[in-house]
């Protein structure tokens, strides 16, 4: 009897919890329901009459402005996609007509139509714009930041926010990451400013600091995201906003009457391959069949035959691949008591065969006010996230040898290492997939119980209170006939990791205006704390079909962790704003982390900045701007170490430390009592405008950001078993740009054209690196050289030097190729008596100096947008673009390897590439021999390339159908395209830079990568 797990560790029986929910949502509607009867009983002898008309703007109909009654506020409705409204009212009551960047007008009901047009508030100026702990208008904004709304975010297709911002915010880079379903991008905000821990932002949702993912939130339910850059925006987070912060705002529930939404995405999705095609079976013999020393070939089968030997492995492993993204939402509420609830189903089969990821997702967010001084805010949310893993090897997609068929003569599966196949060394992965099979699940869930107090019109005291609870369990099965199993009878595994996660903030709000001044400050505490527990257990020995660790004979691994740390801290803000067009701001933030020991416990961050509307000067008397606004800021934020307790020397109690079966202890850390924060202070000033009503918009910032204090886990003589020690190394810089160009190219009644475009430039820069002894005593800076991450011994080196970018390659010149020997050539650098320094070539890769040779970072990055709106027709697209990066393919190692590498395929020579052949071929390729040993494919710049792309992200084409008569507000067909192109001369797969698992950028690409997929979605969403 075999017994299969495919949701290991939890089940999925959410049935008291959905129970409790539908009540939550259900209760407004019964408290409006007796709002309703009681209007009945009420107002039965009055005149009630159905008043129904249009909204419009200058530009057309508008949707989403929300009407009420002003003798009723229960009483409301909103206008449809083409700004169409109808409400039962009484003549002569007063409707309040209200939307985002217009003025609130209000009209008295005389008859049964009341059409109405909106002016537009200056430049939405009265917007309001959530920032670190609080909002703001947006005309009183002082700092650096970008909104973007979730309608943005949602033209592309994933179940992870991160990868939705690509090409949506200037200064804001996003890796993607690989293709494979569920995968997450990597986020750098204005450049990398460590050189240890994670380079991702700070995540914030809804007031709640998650840390440096945004876990499995449902982008569905995002209605805003704002991106911090600057001092004055990040700095009252402290040690915790040196890489940028992201501040996620979900959608939350009005006074108005019940809405219900459902969206839907389905499609298919295939592989993309970039430029990099591997021979077929004829074309790999005649590329052996043209090795200088073709007599060395010697395997058994070599011979013409092997031309008709053409098994595709790329299209044994790949599929078309299905997605499907499902959401339902509903909101409803009364002036006391607002509820949403959102549900959403996200599933996506890979392209390639065997791997299958679904995430399930709920929150209720409610909001109660039981008085005019207190508001309750609960929030509850939840998410499943599984994945079933049988997937087919990427790596054998381009190794393997096509003549090599991994099924015999009668369509069954060869062994390992067959006589049959010429890398007859090799596995067949296949034959293992008819058994091995891994799993994971993910259960999240938040809960919040938030208030706010209103003591007075401007003192309020708010509370935000948060608990995270996650579990993680992953179960891997490798079969006794496998590969992997067979020398231990087979292998159990089971990963299992759980953490919780408690955050609160107490804050008391100030915020008042008089005369012509206007301040807005807050003081709050802040305490965070985090643990976890890890278990990870392996046993072997037992009868295959089996899938419980009581049946192994031996139990070969168990392993287990506990992990603790806090943060406290204390915050406070002031802004102030003089007659709106002065503007100024003061930040200070006190953070105390466990990370460090009491020397250095606790760290003090701070920013100032100041803003001028220049528009709203008497003597400014261009009316053409609607609105000039000149920015400047300074101040400092934080980072900590990226290990825990660096500060104490640590010994390790564990397995590898016992001897003879009996426990002991090692040394594993050398503890830096004196280790101490690292700092980033950050200098900018921009300036952002509005010109002719709005249809043109400019923003731009310039920045320097100064790391000091950098930390670094410094290699030392392992003579003492420890290798390593925390240390604070050195400074850092990152200076650029940013510049977002907007506009309406084209604003009629039916017709619109509008274009987005923004621009991110970033230099890096190592300013000092600490000193060390040399042989003679000295205290010298010596240039620390570093891996690339990927994990592949031979692949790229970097160095740290001061001057340099501190994503710096390091290897040697590429030289080309020797015309008269076909050799493989580099730079040697060769020094005279008088220190003048030249660069020769040679064909001996162990003279070959190393040198630096570019960057991986972007020298400009960032993305354009454009839509055009007719009638009920939208068509919108979105396009990404990078420039002036470099990227080591290291792929190109193994398969672009002149003959070194026998036992795997090759890529196809490229356009513009060539062998060489004889003497006098000037060509971009060596001379090809059967085990060569020129080392002509060994780490150089031969294989560093240029990473400049465009590419468009997605192309979405949509109809909104008019069927208010049914009493649907609004009903969307759309279809969208997505990757559909990248044009580039990367000769990989993607030249967009890969991420690892814990979200850092790589500079590098490995030889098994997933390939990015083309999506086809189609999509509806309807709201009644």
């Amino acid at each position: 009897m075999n017994k299969r797990f495919t949701k290991p560790f939890f089940t999925t029986k959410f049935y008291p919890i959905t129970s409790a929910l539908m009540f939550a949502l259900v209760a407004p509607n019964m408290v409006m329901a007796n709002d309703y009867g009681n209007l009945i009983s009420v107002t039965s002898n009055s005149m009630q009459q159905k008043v129904s008309g249009t909204v419009t703007s200058s530009t057309g109909p508008l949707s989403g402005v929300t009407i009420s009654v002003k003798e009723k506020p229960t009483l409301a409705t909103s206008t449809d996609a083409n700004g169409r409204y109808s409400l039962q009212v009484e003549v002569g009551q007063t409707l309040i007509f209200s939307a985002i960047g217009f003025n609130k007008t209000e009209k008295l009901v005389e008859g049964a139509f009341l059409n109405v047009q909106l002016e537009e508030s200056n430049q939405a100026l009265e917007e309001v714009v959530v920032v670190g702990y609080g909002t703001q208008k947006k005309e009183s904004l002082t700092g650096a930041l970008q909104v973007v709304k979730g309608d943005q975010l949602r033209g592309t297709t994933s179940p992870n926010v991160e990868n939705m911002l690509n090409g949506k915010a200037a200064g804001v880079y996003v890796a993607p990451g690989s293709g494979q379903p569920g995968a997450k991008g990597g986020v750098v905000i204005r450049g990398q400013a460590t050189l240890s821990g994670t380079t991702s932002p700070l995540w914030v949702v809804d007031g709640v600091i998650l840390g440096s993912s945004a876990g499995d939130l449902n982008p569905d339910d995002i209605a805003t995201l704002t991106i911090l850059k600057d001092a004055a925006s990040t700095a009252i987070y402290g040690s915790q906003g040196a890489n940028g912060v992201v501040v996620v705002t979900t959608k939350n529930p009005s006074a108005s009457g019940t809405s219900i939404s459902f969206s839907t995405k389905m499609g298919f999705n295939q592989l993309t391959n970039g430029n990099m095609k591997m021979m077929n079976g004829s074309e790999l013999y005649d590329y052996y069949a043209s090795f200088a020393n073709q007599s060395a070939i010697k395997f058994p089968r070599w011979n013409a035959d092997l031309r008709d030997s053409n098994f595709d492995w790329w299209k044994v492993a790949t599929q078309q691949g299905f997605t499907q993204n499902h959401n339902v939402s509903i909101q409803s509420g009364t002036e006391k008591l607002q509820s949403y609830l959102s549900l959403g189903y996200y599933n996506e089969v890979g392209a390639v065969k065997g791997y299958e990821y679904d995430r399930y997702n709920f929150r209720m967010n409610t909001i109660y006010k039981p008085t005019t001084w207190l508001t309750v805010k609960p929030t509850l949310v939840g998410a499943r996230r599984g994945v079933e893993d049988r997937q087919y090897s990427t790596t054998a997609m381009y190794s393997n040898f096509p003549w090599d068929n991994p099924y015999d003569a009668n369509g069954n599966l060869v062994g390992h290492r067959s006589s049959s196949w010429v890398n007859n060394a090799t596995t067949n992965y296949l034959y293992d997939l008819q058994w091995d099979h891994s799993a994971n699940t993910n259960y999240e869930f938040s809960g919040n119980m938030d208030f706010d107090i209103k003591f007075t019109n401007w003192l309020t005291f708010s509370s935000v209170n948060n608990y995270r609870y996650n579990t993680y369990s992953a179960a891997g099965y490798t079969d006794p006939r496998s590969n992997g199993g067979e020398s231990v009878k087979g292998r159990l595994t089971d990963y299992r990791k759980e953490y919780a996660r408690r955050y609160t903030s107490q804050i008391l709000r100030f915020n008042k205006s008089w005369g012509k001044h206007a301040v807005n400050a807050l003081a709050a505490y802040e305490f965070n704390d985090y643990w976890d527990k890890t278990l990870d257990v392996y046993g072997t020995g037992f009868i295959p079909g089996f899938e419980v660790l009581d049946v192994v004979a031996r139990p070969e691994r168990t392993r287990g962790a506990i992990t603790e740390w806090a943060v406290q801290s204390l915050l406070s803000n002031a802004n102030y704003a003089y007659d709106g067009k002065y503007l100024g701001q003061l930040s200070f933030r006190r953070d105390g982390a466990s990370n460090f020991g009491d020397n250095a416990k606790y760290g003090n961050f701070f920013s100032v900045s100041g803003g001028w509307n220049v528009n709203r000067e008497n003597w400014f008397n261009a009316s053409w701007v609607d609105n000039l606004k000149l920015r400047a800021s300074y101040g400092s934020v934080g980072n900590r170490p990226s290990e825990l307790y660096p500060q104490y020397s640590l010994y390790s109690v564990s397995s590898s430390s016992g001897y003879n079966e009996n426990s002991g202890a090692l040394i594993y850390r050398i503890g830096n009592k004196n280790l101490t924060w690292e700092r980033t202070f950050t200098t900018g000033v921009g300036f952002d405008a509005a010109m002719f009503n709005n249809r043109a918009r400019v923003s731009f910032d310039y920045y320097d950001k100064k790391t000091d204090n950098i930390l670094y886990n410094v290699p030392i003589s392992g003579i003492t078993g420890v290798t390593s020690i925390h240390k604070n190394i050195g400074k850092m810089q990152n200076r650029g740009v940013e510049l977002t160009v907007g506009g309406d190219i084209i604003r009629k009644n039916d017709f619109t054209w509008s274009l987005d475009i923004n621009i991110g430039h970033n230099k890096n820069k190592l300013t000092e690196l600490i000193k060390s002894k040399d042989a003679s005593g000295n205290n010298v800076v010596r240039p620390l050289i570093i891996g690339d991450d990927l994990g592949i011994a031979g692949s790229a080196s970097r160095v740290l030097e001061p001057g340099l970018p501190v994503d710096t390659y390091y290897m040697p010149i590429w030289a080309g190729v020797n015309v008269e020997t076909g050799a493989p050539e580099w730079y040697k650098v060769e020094t005279d008596q008088d220190g003048k320094q030249t660069q020769v070539k040679t064909s001996n890769y162990s003279a070959a100096t190393l040198q630096k040779a570019g960057k991986a970072s972007p020298d400009l990055f960032g993305g354009f947008n454009t839509g055009i709106t007719y009638k009920q027709f939208d068509l919108n697209a979105s396009f990404g673009y990078s420039i002036g990066g470099k990227i080591y393919n290291y792929s190109r190692q193994e398969y672009d390897s002149d003959g070194t590498y026998t036992d795997r395929n090759q890529m196809k020579l490229q356009d513009g590439w060539s062998r060489w052949e004889k003497p006098g071929d000037i060509a971009t390729h060596p001379i090809a021999k059967y085990n060569n040993n020129d080392k002509g494919n060994s780490t150089s710049t031969r294989y560093l390339e240029d990473s400049d792309f465009l590419r468009l992200r997605s192309l979405t084409l949509g109809y909104n159908l008019k069927l208010q008569q049914y009493h649907l507000k609004n009903v969307r067909l759309f279809f969208t395209g997505e990757n559909l192109f990248t044009i580039t001369n990367y000769s990989g797969v993607d030249p967009e830079m890969s991420v690892n698992d814990s979200g850092a950028v790589l500079g590098s690409a490995g030889p098994a990568i997933y390939p990015a997929t083309r999506k086809f979605m189609f999509g509806l969403n309807v709201t009644f």
